[in-house]
Formats: structure tokens, sequence, C-alpha cells
């Protein structure tokens, strides 16, 4: 009996395994890359400073202090209560940035593999006044990222945000908004005005991430918990049947994007099971689309793929789920 239970669990782990390998696709090339990458914990640096010591900062730090701000509200920040609470609290949440810096550079490592003209940002940490609308920002030569996004859902910080909203405030979406961010400036935001093509440009962002953050979930990808990752593919028949026989693929009715596409607390149905249902549906079944793509067409690059119109990676991905 003890042999049987020991060979069953044996039996699953592998199972396991090769279901991770299958949705991972990490690429070992991309893993031995060896890259330069510097993270600059600025949040602290200020937190420290006194107002004496701003001038130094500031020319040690150009870039982060734009001209037009005057120092006097430099200073007005740095003895501000709040300031100093927020400081408190992220160096609490981050008294090391270890573990992130490495899924960062994880993260460049991919970007460069598939990016080889890439050059990479210098990577700076602040401490900022919760923006949940700009939890960071990249440029070309800095990435800014305000750890006072990310300190758990259940962060005080965060009381009156939309409960939907301060799920998102966690560490554990970092890769995925910086890979947001990137993905955003390598698609062009430019498309016709249909559903499908909403559906599709969410889709390549979602499907640059499986290239590039192969490392996280695809709940993470997505910004989903795992149950409603789970709803999604148990629904994703039904919700394209939806989609399809409301005649909602085609539509230009710019309501669709609130309904299935944008920061929501659940898909829009208008259905008894609106409540249960995974928010920003429309995206996820992009994100479909777009695999069906690839899985008929895989010589396809990322380059070609980012590229091609809405309507072509839909019709020759022949989906039906």
């Amino acid at each position: 009996m003890l042999r049987n239970m020991r060979f069953l669990l044996i039996l699953l782990s592998f199972f396991l395994v090769l279901s991770c390998d299958k949705d991972s696709k990490l690429n070992s090339d991309a893993e031995a890359l060896d890259i330069d990458l510097e993270v600059v914990r600025f949040d602290l640096q200020f937190a420290e400073a006194s107002p004496e010591e701003l001038p130094a900062l500031k020319s040690k730090y150009r870039e982060l202090f734009p001209d037009q701000v005057p120092d006097s509200l430099w200073i007005a920040k740095m003895q501000s209560d709040l300031q100093q609470e927020i400081n408190t609290e992220v160096q609490k949440k981050f008294t090391d940035f270890d573990e992130e810096t490495k899924k960062i550079e994880r993260f460049f490592k991919y970007v460069t593999h598939y990016f080889p003209n890439y050059e990479i940002p210098r990577v700076y940490t602040l401490a900022e006044e919760v923006n949940y609308r700009q939890k960071l920002v990249l440029t070309e030569d800095a990435l800014l990222i305000s750890l006072d996004n990310y300190l758990g859902n259940q962060h005080k910080f965060y009381q009156g945000l939309s409960e939907y909203i301060a799920f998102q405030q966690d560490v554990k979406f970092l890769i995925s908004d910086i890979a947001s961010v990137f993905a955003k400036q390598k698609i062009s935001p430019e498309r016709s005005r249909t559903f499908l093509s909403d559906m599709i440009y969410y889709g390549k962002i979602l499907y640059l991430k499986d290239f590039l953050m192969p490392f996280e979930s695809n709940a993470a990808k997505i910004y989903y918990s795992e149950d409603q990752l789970k709803w999604a593919k148990a629904n994703e028949t039904q919700i394209w049947s939806f989609f399809v026989e409301n005649e909602l693929i085609y539509s230009t009715d710019i309501r669709l994007e609130d309904r299935f596409i944008n920061l929501s607390p659940y898909s829009k149905f208008y259905l008894e099971l609106d409540n249960e249902s995974s928010p920003r549906i429309g995206q996820y079944i992009g994100w479909q689309i777009v695999r069906a793509y690839m899985d008929k067409y895989p010589n396809t690059s990322i380059k070609e793929l980012l590229e091609l119109e809405s309507d072509v990676i839909f019709k020759k991905s022949k989906y039906k789920p």
C-alpha cells in the first residue's frame, strides 16, 4: 500500500512538472545571459537625507529632480509627517530589495534575449504618495518604481481604495507591471474602434509577457487571483459564444471597454453571474486568440506578431475554444 502511494505521488509530481514546463516556456539561452543591472535604493537615501544634504543629493541624481520643482517643496516633503510615515512603511516592507532585484534582473535577461538592441535602464526605487495609476515609470534611461504601491493589498495605505484596485497593490505584481509598461512601448496604441481590436491589443501585451516573464504565473500576468484564472478558463467557451451571439466581436460600442477591458471588479455581461465573473475578460480572450495564432504559426517572430493587424491574427488563428 505504501509503495503504491509513493508511486502515485511520484507520478503526480512528474505530471505537475510537465505541466509547469509546458506553461512556463523558460528559455535556457535567456536564463544564461549576463547583464549589467544597477538598482539604486533612492527611497532610502532620500529618507535619510537632511535638508542641508539636499544639494548633494540633487547633484548626484539630477535626473530625479525636475528643474521646475523648487527646493522648498523637496524640503517640505522631507519634513512632512506623511512622507516620514511612508518612508517607515516602505522600509518595513522592503528591508532589502534582493529578491525583487533578482526578478527584475531575470526579466531584463529575457528582454535582452528577445530585444538584443535594448539598453537596460538604471532602476530607482522611490517612496512616493501611493498613486496606483502610476506605480512605475520606464524611460530610455531609467525605471522608477514607487515601492509605496507594493505593500500588500491589506496595507492601511490602501484602505480607501476599492478592493479590486487594492488587490493589485502587491509586490507579486511588480514584474507584471514592468512588463506591461515595456510591452506598451513596443506595441502601437493605434487600433481600430472594434472590440476585437481592443481584445487583440491586450492579447499581444499578455502574450509578450509569456515570453518576458515565463517564471511568473499566468495569474500574475493578467492580475488575476488563481480562482479568477480558473473561472476564465472554465467559462471560455461560454464567454466566446456570448460575444459571438451578441455580435460584439466587430462592434464599435465604446461601452464594451468598461464592460470587458478596463480595470473593474468583474466583467459586465448584464447577467446574474456578473458578480462571480473574472474582470477584464476581454483581455483574457484576446490573449487566447493570440496564443491560438502563434500555435498555428510558431515561426512568427515577436516583432512580426506585434505589427500584425488584429483582424489578420483573429482570422488566421481560427480561434474556437
